[in-house]
């Protein structure tokens, strides 16, 4: 008898040993939601069992709502539509995370002299791009010109968390601001002892530790030919960000000519060159996702040189007649070289 009550013991201890593991093992969990007129999407690993998954969303779902309410152009109320409408000369104390994005943007803005330019706001609301309905006519070198006097970095000054601005010019972050989004979310997680996670937010990514497996985390670079249909290559990464710009994303068609979102502030129009896709690795999701906008304003060979210059991780697709080149920056090529496909 006694070794009966042993046998039983002794199987309930193993028993428990296994629920215990089985309760404790990492499991892949995730939520998405709607944001900034995109979605957003994030996996983890944790070992609770999904009480917690629940309150972590409503928290995320917060953090987005507040960086719509401070940096969309689209609501009215939101702190950049205050500031853009604000008469030249004014200044303002604005939130800690609305500085730092705009500091970014103004940093990304002197960087490339103005081929990116955080103050493009009027030639994108004129070209339809912006908060106003779109158009499906191109406008007049009159009316170009016009909106041109109205941009200019370096009519806007930071200092502190003190903006100011010096000309009528209008602020737009819809460039950067879900690359912010996705390190809001990041801090997010981290706070809530989240080590091993994926972030998208519209297309822009974050991870941080790996896999169950061990191995990193997969991501795939959209071709152009085909969106999110078609793969244009996958590669592992962990600890960084990634950021895709493309001019196949958002534009119009009038009389054979299509007209790409992304806009040329030198020129005022949208960009003609062949550089249809850029794709950039940094640590941070918000300088991803301004450089990935800059480089494909800059085009394929000033785009490039740049990324060569300042040691940016940068993956160009350049259109062809038949399919698109490949070009690489070195300090992607340890993520092209171990590529998946």
């Amino acid at each position: 008898m006694r070794k009966k009550i042993l046998l039983v013991f002794a199987l309930l201890v193993v028993i428990l040993i296994i629920i215990k593991g089985l309760s404790f093992s990492p499991k892949l969990v995730s939520f998405s939601g709607p944001t900034m007129g995109t979605t957003y999407t994030v996996k983890f690993y944790t070992v609770d069992n999904g009480s917690d998954v629940q309150v972590l969303k409503s928290a995320v779902d917060s953090v987005l709502l507040h960086i719509n309410k401070l940096m969309s152009t689209y609501d009215p109320s939101s702190e950049i539509s205050l500031f853009n409408k604000m008469p030249s000369g004014s200044s303002k104390e604005i939130s800690a995370e609305f500085a730092h994005v705009v500091d970014k943007a103004l940093l990304i803005s002197s960087m490339t002299e103005g081929y990116y330019d955080v103050t493009i706001g009027p030639l994108a609301n004129l070209w339809g791009f912006g908060p106003k309905k779109g158009r499906d006519e191109p406008p007049s070198d009159a009316e170009i010109n016009a909106a041109k006097q109205k941009v200019g970095y370096q009519y806007l000054n930071l200092e502190g968390n003190k903006l100011s601005k010096e000309n009528d010019i209008y602020v737009d972050l819809s460039s950067i601001a879900k690359g912010f989004g996705v390190d809001a979310i990041a801090n997010k997680l981290e706070e809530n002892g989240i080590q091993s996670y994926l972030i998208e937010v519209g297309g822009e990514i974050r991870t941080k530790g790996v896999k169950d497996d061990g191995e990193s985390w997969k991501i795939a670079i959209e071709s152009p030919a085909g969106g999110h249909n078609i793969v244009q290559a996958v590669i592992g990464i962990t600890d960084v960000a990634v950021a895709t710009s493309g001019d196949y994303r958002n534009y119009f068609e009038k009389r054979g000519v299509r007209y790409s979102h992304i806009i040329d502030p030198v020129t005022g129009r949208p960009i003609t060159h062949k550089l249809v896709s850029v794709s950039i690795i940094d640590k941070s999701a918000v300088m991803a996702d301004g450089l990935a906008t800059a480089i494909t304003v800059l085009g394929p060979d000033k785009g490039m040189a740049f990324a060569e210059e300042n040691g940016i991780a940068a993956y160009l697709l350049v259109k062809q007649d038949f399919g698109y080149e490949e070009r690489v920056s070195t300090a992607f090529e340890p993520y092209f070289k171990n590529r998946i496909q």
